[in-house]
Parts: structure tokens; C-alpha cells; sequence
């Protein structure tokens, strides 16, 4: 065989073996690394539940108020405030919306496990997260900027870090991470 045909053979089945392999391999480095799609209110409708459980009763999602995040190997973490007027106004002050995650993440440094839990921005400068049964499971400082055009009463932005997100009420936000 002259030297060219088996060189191109080769190439041949270089690339018909471990290309493909790469790829995949690349594929899932990157549906891995964190890096997410934000999803808008109107990209959240079909995946938010319109009212959820939380400490014995169910409280309706203000779903203009519902953002999300798509991972690369679509796992969800979604986030939107609720109308707690049932509640007591100790838990109103303390519940303000639900987070739905399907990985773990951290917030502010702190792990918070996969699940669904309340939140709420709390004074004077702490965000509290909530199991179902409202006992308190992490709570860390939030941010500041008071340079936010246009704040929403709830969104979520890219943090200008690599794979890490704001989760902003108005101007007040904390910083979350695929775990």
C-alpha cells in the first residue's frame, strides 16, 4: 500500500474513532461546567407551578415574577414570588418567594441541597431559604446595587462571574452557582 493511501487510512479511521468520542466527551464537560440559559418569565410558564405547597398551605406564583435557569444537561433551577397573604405576618415578612432546584447550588459560599424551598430577603440584610415546613436552612448576607436600572421585584441576571448568577428583589440580590 503506497504510503499516501495508508496515511489517509489512517486519518480515516483516526477520525471515524476518536473524534466522535471527543465530542461526546466535550459535550458533557460543558453540559456540566454551570454555564446556564436564563429563563424569562414567559419561558418559565410551562415549568412553574401556578400555586405551591409551603408550611401547610398553598399559596399561589406570581408567575411575571418567575425566572429560571436552564443548564446544558437541562436541569432547572427556578425561582418566583408568591402571594403569602394566607400566611401569618411573621411568615409574610420571611416568605416571599419559592425556589425550585433540581441541582445543588451555592448561595453566597453556602450549599443548599437540590429540593424546593421559600425565600425571602429579609431585614436588614439577610436572605433567608426555608424548608417546606418553613424552618429556616440557610441564611447569608445579600448585596446591594444601587446602580440597577430598571429593577424588577424579581429576576435573575448573569453576575459578570464565569457560571454564576444574581438572583435580584429589586435591588437587593445574592449570588448563586451550580454546585
Amino acid at each position: 500500500m503506497a504510503p499516501m493511501k495508508r496515511l489517509a487510512l489512517f486519518t480515516m479511521l483516526f477520525a471515524a474513532l476518536f473524534v466522535p468520542c471527543l465530542a461526546a466527551q466535550a459535550q458533557a464537560t460543558s453540559a456540566n461546567s454551570g454555564t446556564a440559559r436564563i429563563l424569562l418569565p414567559d419561558g418559565t410558564a410551562k415549568l412553574m407551578p401556578p400555586s405551591v405547597f409551603f408550611s401547610g398551605q398553598v399559596a399561589p406564583v406570581q408567575m411575571r415574577n418567575t425566572y429560571g435557569l436552564q443548564f446544558g444537561d437541562n436541569m432547572l433551577v427556578l425561582a418566583g414570588l408568591v402571594d403569602s397573604s394566607g400566611y401569618s405576618s411573621g411568615m409574610q415578612v420571611k416568605y416571599q418567594g419559592y425556589l425550585l432546584s433540581e441541582v445543588p447550588l451555592t448561595i453566597e459560599g453556602q450549599t443548599l441541597p437540590a429540593g424546593a424551598y421559600g425565600f425571602g430577603f429579609v431585614a436588614p440584610h439577610s436572605f433567608l431559604v426555608m424548608d417546606l415546613g418553613g424552618h429556616d436552612v440557610l441564611r447569608v448576607d445579600f448585596q446591594m446595587d444601587p446602580k440597577l436600572a430598571r429593577p424588577r421585584p424579581l429576576m435573575i441576571t448573569p453576575s459578570g462571574q464565569p457560571r454564576s448568577y444574581r438572583l435580584v428583589a429589586n435591588r437587593r440580590y445574592v449570588t448563586i452557582r451550580r454546585k
